[in-house]
């Protein structure tokens, strides 16, 4: 019994060693695609403490099978995000696609559904290729060229034929083109277009005409019909001296007389709208609704629209009898969002996406004749009981011209007590909009690390009216900016959070917001993060890729011009670089074709000479944002040590 005491207390003392473990200590070994700088070691202790975070999935909706009641999902089981294959609620979902790289998107051939079609790029440079999926088989086709950037394409009624756009002419134009999926040497140019913002919407109910959208800007497009023998087109709306309008989106109604549209003509918001093809005169669907209509569908035998909502920020469901212009009573849903409706062609199943801040993403539908809601997916959270999650408080203040910007807090759970760090986390764009949703990896700043996170939707966000959306425009850029710099004083105001632990972070253009907020507030930060952001207005501009150059113009001003190039350069966060006196983390993909690299090298060699931490990292195949787990990962490591350092050490 000595020998066994003495044994146990040698056991313990070993186990009580302040000395860690040797895997404690083992460095995180980056992949040999990504490039870091500035980034200490990172111990494989903080891959043990955030791992049940970074097991979260999600599933979407891609497609109904057209004569079957199963459906292809979009979701991740291993890397990437592929196309798998759901037979009904809640069955095992069959994987069909295995690729390195994400598919994006899936649709059935409409008739049939013995084949689909899918796209995908690689290494993030979103030059899509589409591809043909036989089901009997399980064989892949290249159906594009395998060069320039291709969207995935609209099915015709009769099922024979797509139209999709195509740069492959120069380069920067989205020319229209005609293919039968089952012959791929069909492949014919159809229209030729000038610009990069063609989109291809709904074919007419005979199949002869193509309804197609033009777009410019957030508040500004155009809706063509387009021969589909001939290819000869012409602009439909807006008439010729009207203003600029906005349209998103169109469906033909099964009689051919007419299109179901969203848009903001005589409104700040955009409306459900069906227009007379004869007269063009247009009838609002949903005028009762002072908010966006952010997505719809008409059911396969033109019965029924349903679309969805953006009401302050929540997504909400509504069918409308396109007949009787009633709308149908509905079972109550989970408050969050709802996106990808789309029927089945049995006219009775609604299938939608359907997020919130306590669930991550899976597929539903809805019966519409019953109102039974059934869930086809049941995505894993690494074990982690996500009821208990924060939920998002809508908070207001006012900014520099007495103007309320509004954005959406989560608080910490009630365990940690005293005044709480702050990130502030600026949504890209700038022509989007935070909505409440599921944070994912999120929640650990929140649930275990205590942090407080607040998404703003400052001046130049969409959600709140088509004036609002333009506040930031051209030489108004630096007013979205200010629009921080008040959030930063109400932070101050709040007694729960503290206003000397604040972290400033966003995305493409919200990593241009986040290294603007720390060359003008640098004094009121702690530290920043920029994730694939624009440094540079001129450099951006200069070296996106052509099919974007022009409607990227409109937003931020040409640089061409004299006067708003000297602008660009005065606010660029290059040449006020001296100014960001915190640490600085510059996350960015290679590939990236909307902000090129260029725009994280120059801010990391400019930043370096401050004095100030800066990290770095780059991934050579990715492109705007990562999308591969094991990158995704790496930086989720490498931000968590940036918090603990710099803004809770």
């Amino acid at each position: 019994m000595k020998f066994l005491s003495l044994f146990f207390a040698t056991l313990l003392a070993v186990i009580l060693l302040p000395i860690p473990m040797v895997a404690a200590v083992t460095p995180i070994t980056p992949g040999d695609n990504l490039v870091v700088e500035g980034i200490p070691p990172i111990p494989s202790d903080i891959v043990q403490k955030v791992e049940r975070y970074t097991q979260f999935r999600s599933a979407g909706i891609s497609s109904w099978h057209p004569t079957k009641r199963e459906m292809l999902i979009s979701t991740r089981f291993a890397d990437t995000r592929q196309t798998h294959y759901v037979k009904s609620p809640l069955a095992t979902r069959q994987q069909l696609t295995f690729f390195p790289e994400p598919v994006r998107g899936a649709s059935f051939q409409p008739t049939e559904g013995n084949y689909f079609v899918f796209s995908k790029d690689t290494g993030g440079n979103e030059f899509n290729q589409n591809y043909r999926y036989d089901l009997d088989t399980g064989e892949t086709t290249l159906l594009t060229d395998g060069k320039s950037k291709n969207s995935r394409g609209v099915w015709s009624n009769r099922g024979d034929k797509m139209i999709y756009t195509s740069t492959r002419r120069t380069g920067d134009d989205a020319d229209f083109y005609i293919i039968n999926p089952q012959n791929p040497a069909s492949n014919k140019l159809l229209t030729q277009n000038k610009g990069g913002g063609w989109y291809g919407l709904d074919w007419s109910p005979n199949d002869d005409k193509y309804l197609a959208l033009e777009y410019v800007s957030v508040n500004e497009s155009y809706l063509w019909l387009v021969d589909t023998a001939t290819g000869e087109k012409k602009r439909l709306l807006p008439k010729d001296g009207e203003e600029k309008i906005s349209y998103d989106g169109g469906y033909f109604s099964k009689d051919g007389k007419g299109l179901y549209v969203i848009t903001d003509k005589d409104s700040e918001f955009s409306r459900l709208a069906y227009v007379e093809l004869d007269t063009l005169e247009h009838t609002y669907l949903s005028k009762k609704f002072r908010w966006d209509v952010s997505d719809f569908d008409l059911s396969d035998d033109g019965n029924f629209l349903a679309f969805v909502t953006n009401e302050d920020g929540t997504g909400v469901l509504h069918i409308l009898n396109t007949a009787t212009r009633r709308f149908k009573r509905l079972p109550k849903l989970p408050i969050g969002q709802i996106y990808g409706i789309r029927w089945h062609n049995n006219n009775r199943d609604l299938g939608f996406t359907l997020i919130s801040a306590k669930y991550t993403a899976d597929a539903y539908s809805l019966n519409i004749r019953n109102n039974k809601v059934e869930r086809w997916t049941l995505s894993e959270t690494g074990g982690i009981n996500t009821s208990s999650f924060s939920d998002a408080e809508l908070v207001r203040w006012k900014s520099f011209d007495d103007r309320t910007i509004s954005g959406f807090l989560y608080r910490p759970p009630a365990k940690f007590t005293g005044k709480r760090p702050v990130i502030i986390n600026i949504h890209g764009g700038p022509e989007s909009q935070f909505r409440p949703s599921f944070l994912g990896r999120y929640n650990y700043y929140l649930n275990e690390l205590g942090v407080a996170v607040i998404f703003p939707n400052v001046r130049g966000s969409t959600g709140y009216g088509k004036t609002f959306t333009k506040l930031d425009n051209g030489f108004r850029r630096e007013d979205s900016v200010k629009d921080i710099g008040a959030l930063l004083d109400w932070v101050a105001t709040q007694p729960e959070l503290d206003k000397d632990r604040i972290l400033v972070t966003g995305g493409s253009y919200g990593g241009y917001m986040s290294l603007a907020v720390a060359t003008k507030y640098s004094d009121k930060i702690k530290a920043a993060i920029d994730i694939v952001g624009i440094s540079n207005f001129v450099t951006f501009l200069e070296n996106t890729k052509g099919y974007r150059r022009d409607l990227r113009r409109v937003e931020y001003g040409d640089e061409r011009d004299p006067k708003m190039r000297e602008f660009l350069e005065k606010i660029s966060p290059t040449n006020n670089a001296e100014n960001i006196k915190v640490p600085l983390f510059v996350i960015h993909g290679k590939n990236d074709p909307r902000v090129p690299l260029i725009e994280a090298e120059q801010i990391v060699e400019t930043v370096r000479k401050n004095n100030v931490p800066v990290w770095y990292l780059m991934a050579k195949d990715e492109g705007h944002g990562f999308s591969k787990k094991k990158n995704i990962d790496f930086q989720f490591y490498s931000t968590v040590m940036f918090i603990k350092e710099f803004l809770l050490g």
